[in-house]
């Protein structure tokens, strides 16, 4: 048996010193918060990403040119 998928109105606060004004405030901020997660996983669901561009990872950090620059090298 699944459990049932929570919602805005399924947040419960479990608190003895919650006031009207600190449940306001953490609602707000996650309700915020699932608002831009779910705006960032529907821009990366958009625009699917080809295999030659996920090849293109980044495997080592660039190597930047100048005074002392190989100092750390540690190839």
């Amino acid at each position: 048996m699944s459990e049932p998928t929570p919602t805005a109105s399924a947040i419960r606060i479990v608190s003895t010193g919650a006031d009207a004004a600190d449940v306001a405030a953490v609602t707000a901020v996650l309700t915020a918060a699932l608002d831009e997660l779910a705006a960032s996983h529907a821009a990366d669901s958009a625009t699917p990403i080809s295999a030659w561009q996920r090849g293109q990872r980044q495997l080592r950090t660039p190597l930047v040119p100048g005074p002392g620059a190989w100092r750390s090298f540690s190839g």
